[in-house]
């Protein structure tokens, strides 16, 4: 296949060699471009102007690079952002939920980037803001806001906020009679706290050096946070930890886990100082949530090989694993994602043949029903809960074609009432686009959904450009759901397409298992034979389609880009975790010690080591005549450093074929989740989509 140069001839930015080699299980490898990682990384985390200058220099000299290739696109970018902007509804506001004689939510002001937060009395009146998000984030480059909780008695406001894009939070409390925050702040947190049953504290986790959440302490109002208890440490570097509460108020929750195991402690939530009490010691492989249920617990699980898991009981006063007994039995190729309990109700949220369905289990009697829904393909939520005693619960409803739906439902007479549409100010036709679910058959037969979206007008005789997303990891699954912003290439005569490859939950459980460790090829090939199957059913050609995918997402960019860079037009690869191999061999970065059950170890293990090094892009990099790609990335992101993209934009120009260019867009302000406001966020989608459009031709506004 013949690609037309899509930009003219410019010299990227030189990288130098500077050679490092390593060796692990008698295999040595060279890396010419390991100089890119900061060797005090973790204060640029915190400051960024401790970058060193000579990489500063160059990180500079690449976002100049691209800013001179897309500079044609500028018309382009201002009008899709101002699309995209015209489809969002400047003042939205959620819909407030019920607590106490109040209800709690969150709306924007006209123009603004950051939300506030306000409560109304329970039944509706004067709303009064509780939290301005853009008051507190003026004059600041980058800013987004953590975990927002009210104390039970209503009289306070703890909320985090995280002002370098780094991920290592502050925690301030705010007295809600006078507006005005307490003088103790304790920085470096996860992100959220949870307050004691008598308001007079809170839990959180604080990060160590290397950004993993090791200690849990609890802090009592007034004191100085120096002095706070250490509640609980985690001495395994391989294991996440976070803190929650139940909505009755009883308990607090110190949930511990890694991508396969987990393990809970709890404490009542009215004795801060009580020693945390194990329900079920960590076994490798056994998964379980706890969901408070009065003198129970709900425990959803993957015991006794419950695959796609079963729920189970356990007595409140003693929930030890001895004690659990089966409420709903496991049944294969159902798989149950979340629970969500209520006084007399029990709600569950699971996944059967590709599609997501909520049901509704009454606890007295064990009847259940199905909330049914009428799209073939569609996206749902459970919206949580600030009461326990209740009838109504809440969900979230959306299709690919239908804006975004929040529903109330009462259990007991099961009608539902639709509280609010997703509003479309620039307007929005369901009627002219289409949404269809096919299936890809992958290379061992396995059939791979694909969720499309197109205008009803679009011709699909191949002449279509296509943006092919995809992620395939951690066991997310990439909904259905409805997606303003992609409308902006719908309506430019775009296929818009998700496929929903091995590594997620999509098709259950075992749909996870066959995308990971030695299986994570399946995930690359999966996405290849989407590609294949798009163009055999006439929505595309190749050399229309442009892929995309994100984090673990961009490491499938870069796998794709290297197995079959002849099915891709270009490739946009966001915040890409490209050089797995190096990574997963660092134990002292922050996500390296739990990533290593859903990628392997490669430090002790020489399979896993050979495993990874086998698809590893930046390890694979060839003399291939890769599309046209685009590298997007934060300099403070904790979860796929900055040196990551670098470094694989770096080899792919210096290996690769062809003049394809290789473009890299660093944004010195943020981390991991780009830019923090709502408006600044889509000027970056309008980047990326300018990119997308001008690859396959269309570079009008």
């Amino acid at each position: 296949m013949t690609r037309p140069a899509p930009m003219p001839f410019l010299a990227p930015p030189p990288t130098e060699k500077r050679p490092v080699s390593d060796t692990h299980h008698g295999i040595t490898r060279t890396d010419d471009y390991a100089w890119l990682r900061a060797g005090n990384w973790q204060e640029v985390f915190r400051d960024p102007s401790l970058l060193d200058p000579e990489i500063r220099a160059h990180l500079d000299a690449e976002n100049a690079y691209q800013a001179a290739l897309m500079a044609d696109t500028a018309e382009l970018r201002k009008a899709l952002f101002a699309e995209m902007k015209g489809r969002i509804k400047e003042d939205d506001s959620s819909v407030p939920m019920k607590d106490g004689a109040y209800a709690y939510g969150s709306s924007f002001r006209l123009g603004g980037e950051q939300p506030r937060y306000f409560r109304t009395p329970r039944d509706g009146g004067e709303e009064a803001i509780l939290l301005d998000g853009d008051a507190e984030a003026a004059g600041k480059a980058y800013f987004r806001l953590g975990g927002i909780d009210h104390s039970p008695d209503h009289k306070r406001l703890l909320w985090a906020y995280d002002d370098k894009g780094s991920e290592f939070y502050t925690l301030r409390v705010r007295d809600l009679d006078n507006g005005a925050d307490q003088t103790e702040q304790v920085p470096d947190t996860g992100g959220s706290g949870t307050w004691t049953a008598g308001s007079d504290g809170f839990f959180y986790t604080r990060l160590d050096p290397n950004h993993r959440p090791s200690k849990l302490f609890f802090h009592k109002l007034g004191t100085d946070p120096a002095q706070d208890r250490l509640v609980y440490e985690e001495t395994d570097p391989g294991f996440f930890m976070g803190v929650g509460g139940t909505r009755s108020n009883e308990w607090i929750m110190i949930g511990i886990n890694d991508h396969e195991t987990s393990e809970y402690r709890i404490l009542p939530a009215d004795d801060p100082l009580a020693e945390p009490k194990l329900v079920a010691a960590r076994e490798a492989g056994l998964q379980y949530d706890l969901e408070e249920g009065g003198d129970i617990f709900f425990v959803l699980t993957n015991a006794d090989g419950a695959k796609d898991f079963k729920i189970m009981t356990a007595p409140a006063a003693d929930p030890v694993r001895a004690n659990w007994k089966e409420l709903v039995p496991h049944e294969p190729g159902r798989l149950i994602l979340s629970i969500l309990a209520f006084k007399d109700f029990l709600v569950r949220l699971e996944r059967k043949d590709g599609l997501p369905r909520i049901v509704v289990r009454e606890r007295a009697s064990g009847e259940e029903h199905l909330i049914s829904f009428p799209e073939e393909a569609f996206s749902l939520g459970l919206s949580g809960a600030y009461e326990y005693d209740t009838e109504v619960m809440r969900f979230t409803y959306s299709s690919m074609t239908t804006p975004a739906q929040v529903f109330d439902y009462d259990m007991r007479t099961r009608q539902r009432a639709l509280l609010k549409t997703q509003e479309v100010p620039s307007g929005h036709d369901a009627g002219r686009y289409v949404t269809r679910r096919l299936m890809a058959p992958s290379h061992d037969g396995e059939l791979v959904p694909i969720s499309l979206l197109c205008r009803a007008d679009t011709p699909l005789d191949g002449s279509a450009p296509c943006l092919l997303y995809g992620y395939g990891s951690y066991g997310i699954t990439i909904p259905a759901a409805f997606n303003t912003n992609c409308l902006s290439l719908v309506d430019r005569g775009f296929v818009y397409a998700i496929a929903h490859v091995r590594g997620g939950k999509d098709k259950g459980y075992a749909w996870y298992e066959d995308g990971k460790r030695a299986k994570k090829e399946n995930t690359f090939k999966d996405f290849v034979a989407a590609a294949r199957h798009l163009v055999a059913e006439g929505y595309t050609a190749h050399d229309r389609i442009v892929a995309q995918g994100g984090s673990a997402g961009g490491m499938l960019m870069g796998a794709i880009a290297n197995m079959a860079p002849e099915a891709f037009g270009a490739i946009v690869a966001e915040v890409p975790f490209v050089d797995v191999l190096t990574t997963m061999l660092d134990a002292t970065l922050p996500l390296t010690p739990p990533e290593w059950p859903e990628w392997g170890n490669p430090i002790a293990s020489a399979d896993d080591y050979r495993t990874i090094a086998a698809y590893s892009p930046y390890d694979n990099v060839a003399a291939l005549d890769y599309p046209p790609i685009l590298a997007v990335a934060g300099l403070t992101d904790p979860r796929v450093t900055y040196w990551e993209p670098a470094k694989w934009v770096a080899r792919l120009r210096e290996l690769k074929a062809g003049d394809n260019p290789v473009l890299f867009r660093i944004n010195m302000d943020a981390g991991h989740a780009g830019a923090s406001g709502r408006f600044s966020r889509l000027e970056e989608v309008a980047y990326t989509y300018a990119f997308a459009l001008k690859m396959t031709g269309k570079t009008g506004a």
